[in-house]
């Protein structure tokens, strides 16, 4: 029986990544995963390619979306125990040559999304103890980096709403835990964009030169951690992950 056997993950961002990872773990502990992205063609291949998962079309900054995403997960499946807010997006340029658009579209997928995931999942949601959201946040929400300024207003506003919500949970006897990870540089297609775009010596690419990037495992198995029992006495947390690269 492994970790998440009985219970049902829903994870948006999934058709790559840090979230495509989270479905392969959670799946092979045993989860029924419901995968949903914007990239039909990725998320379908995703889904394919894992046992007692499903791909849904979904933009996490629409509200009828994420009802209709609750909804076919609970008519396929039962139940939903685990809601994983990964999708996001990232935009470069300092807050001189940022645009108005590229910030609140980060603002819209990241902190609108994860907004609108909660408050649709948790009237849904499991309230027995196996209950749990997990709110991807980052390092960029923690420390300065100049050339992603949206980027990291939407990840430190993912870490206060993940506080704010995990007390309303409490508040009201859900059981339901709410925590958020901050990954450092990790090995995936946003990052692989980073080292595109911005020149090898742009502040922010600390963590490449300097710590290590990680890999998505390495992420996903934090993701296993707070959604199974094992994570039980863990809510209103933010988790680190990052080879020390925000120690100093």
């Amino acid at each position: 029986m492994g970790k998440m056997s009985g219970k049902v993950a829903l994870i948006t961002g999934g058709a790559s990544g840090l979230g495509a990872e989270d479905a392969r773990l959670l799946a092979a502990e045993g989860a029924k995963v419901v995968i949903t992205d914007m990239q039909e063609e990725l998320g379908e291949k995703v889904a394919a390619e894992i046992p007692g998962s499903i791909y849904l079309f979904h933009d996490v900054r629409d509200e009828a979306g994420w009802a209709s995403v609750v909804a076919e997960t609970i008519s396929r499946f039962g139940r939903l125990d685990t809601l994983v807010n990964n999708a996001g997006l990232v935009r470069f340029g300092t807050v001189e040559d940022l645009s108005y658009d590229d910030f609140r579209l980060q603002i819209d997928v990241m902190v609108n999304g994860t907004f609108l995931g909660c408050k649709a999942a948790i009237p849904h949601m499991s309230k027995d103890g196996s209950g749990s959201i997990i709110n991807m946040a980052s390092v960029g929400g923690i420390k300065g980096i100049s050339v992603i300024p949206a980027y990291s207003a939407a990840k430190a506003g993912i870490i206060g709403m993940t506080r704010s919500i995990a007390v309303h949970c409490r508040e009201q006897g859900y059981r339901i835990r709410v925590n958020s990870i901050a990954p450092g540089g990790i090995v995936t297609p946003m990052t692989a964009q980073a080292l595109a775009e911005l020149p090898q010596d742009a502040a922010g690419l600390d963590q490449v030169h300097n710590h290590g990037m990680g890999q998505p495992i390495d992420i996903a198995n934090m993701v296993l951690y707070l959604a199974c029992e094992d994570g039980r006495h863990l809510t209103g947390t933010n988790i680190v992950i990052d080879n020390g690269e925000t120690m100093g």
